[in-house]
């Protein structure tokens, strides 16, 4: 989707968001609208790309008028075989969702998580109930410092080595998994990036539950919100949100140089 004017000169900055449905995502033309918003002679073009594809087209990129990528969720992990730099965080996690290229470089970097961090500070939120040990989980509490944070999961061992990787110092465990009673109500916010199918376990949810999937995707903790009528965060109620953290991210990448004074047709 172009951004209102569908304003594209040989000088404009183009990024793609790559996912399997990336057209039917809202992302592009949010941060569009923030590139019109600040003057910023960039657009973000929707790629719907196949599995099998995206490894080919991130290679053709290094040689293409296109200056990076967001990568939708399902092919965070799919990025880093074709990166030729990695930052600190995308060592740390195993992931990448956000890709510059510098020449012909491609350098990864992770952004949903600084975004989320983000937005949790702006709400007030301290207290963290963290549930999950996958790469999605590394990478938030890489920024999540500041934050006093309570890692659940149903596979105890499976998340001592989760916090034993991750560096993290007398880290408060807890288990959580069918049958249980769980309250979360005294927490500020609930992160879910465990793969439960049922939250049905969970009796008090807090005041922000957040996942990041996708409208279209199934998320156990948006139904387990819903019947217990709390509040739920998924990726398009952070569309703002994410789009900010684009714009800054690139930003400080001096990746938007031009302005549309600039524009020559």
């Amino acid at each position: 989707m172009m951004n209102d004017a569908n304003e594209i000169s040989h000088h404009t900055q183009l990024y793609g968001f790559i996912g399997e449905f990336a057209g039917q995502n809202s992302i592009s033309a949010t941060l569009n609208k923030l590139f019109k918003a600040k003057n910023k002679n960039a657009m973000m073009i929707p790629m719907n790309i196949r599995e099998d594809d995206v490894f080919f087209t991130l290679s053709n990129m290094k040689k293409s008028h296109v200056n990076g990528a967001l990568i939708s969720s399902e092919y965070v992990k799919n990025t880093l075989e074709v990166l030729d730099e990695r930052s600190d965080v995308v060592e740390f996690s195993g992931l990448c969702d956000i890709i510059i290229r510098d020449d012909k470089k491609l350098i990864g970097d992770v952004l949903s998580s600084r975004a989320i961090v983000k937005f949790l500070k702006d709400k007030g939120a301290e207290k963290i109930a963290l549930l999950g040990v996958d790469a999605r989980a590394k990478a938030f509490v890489f920024f999540a410092k500041e934050f006093d944070v309570s890692y659940y999961f149903d596979e105890i061992e499976q998340l001592m080595h989760f916090c034993q990787e991750s560096g993290i110092e007398d880290a408060d465990i807890n288990r959580i998994a069918e049958g249980m009673d769980i309250d979360l109500s005294s927490y500020d916010a609930v992160i879910d990036f465990s793969d439960f199918e049922s939250l049905s376990m969970i009796s008090k949810l807090s005041a922000i539950n957040l996942d990041m999937k996708h409208k279209k995707e199934f998320s156990a903790l948006k139904v387990r919100a819903n019947e217990l009528e709390a509040y739920y965060v998924g990726f398009d109620n952070m569309l703002d949100v994410i789009s900010q953290a684009t714009f800054e991210f690139l930003e400080d990448k001096k990746h938007l140089e031009h302005d549309k004074s600039d524009m020559k047709f």
